[in-house]
């Protein structure tokens, strides 16, 4: 697991709102809520810990980005997040302003 881990680690990095909008048109992008670690989610996703990743969806704690949330970011274009990807997926989470 600290192998997947490590190899995962290299993945994260900080994106722009526009770097991330052709991975929304796709419907690839998974919003990660603050409150969970990132790497924690990837590692999840990664080994197939099911219940755990079950969990974070049922809470809504990862969720497919809303409209809402989508025209928000389209309007602050400056807008920047957390990143991890995760092929196909990329993970996301906002970063403070």
């Amino acid at each position: 697991m600290s192998d997947l881990r490590t190899e995962l680690s290299t993945n994260l990095d900080e994106a722009a709102w526009e770097w991330l909008i052709p991975h929304v048109q796709r419907d690839a992008v998974i919003v990660v809520a603050s409150d969970l670690d990132l790497l924690d989610v990837g590692v999840a996703i990664a080994s197939d810990n099911i219940s755990s990743v079950q969990q974070w969806i049922d809470q809504q704690l990862m969720v497919k980005p809303s409209n809402t949330q989508v025209g928000n970011w389209n309007s602050d274009r400056t807008k920047k997040f957390h990143t991890l990807i995760l092929q196909p997926y990329v993970l996301v989470q906002e970063m403070a302003a």
